[in-house]
């Protein structure tokens, strides 16, 4: 029997929940001692193959220091949207991007440089690195 994919919310809101918790420096081990259950059990809410049910959100949420709806945001739509207005979502990748170390490390980083004009130019580079012509 195949294995079934995780559903692309659950996976969602698992990678909101890990890029919460590399922001606050927080380790699977200690997020799952805050809320009496595995490293393990973390690990697979994380890469969204459990699905977080809705009092253990609320808990994460309050450990975490956010509301519930954080772990929503950007999250794929799952229908037609019923008012037309809703926001542009994020690419797929930005999530993904900033819920690594390295991500989540330069982009704390990058937002440490005062100097607009110098941020402006690191972005230059670093488009001119990846041979694209910019936006």
């Amino acid at each position: 029997m195949a294995k079934k994919a995780p559903n692309p919310i659950d996976k969602h809101v698992g990678a909101r929940v890990r890029m919460r918790r590399m922001m606050i420096g927080m380790s699977q081990e200690k997020l799952g001692e805050n809320l009496g259950i595995t490293f393990q059990q973390i690990q697979k809410y994380e890469k969204g193959t459990n699905r977080i049910g809705a009092s253990r959100l609320q808990q994460i949420s309050i450990v975490l220091g956010v509301p519930v709806a954080f772990f929503f945001e950007g999250a794929p739509s799952t229908g037609p949207e019923t008012d037309g207005l809703a926001e542009a979502q994020s690419p797929a990748y930005v999530a993904d991007f900033l819920a690594t170390a390295d991500g989540l490390s330069l982009t704390r980083n990058f937002m440490r440089i005062p100097d607009a004009k110098v941020r402006r130019r690191i972005v230059d580079l670093v488009t001119a690195i990846a041979g694209e012509t910019g936006e």
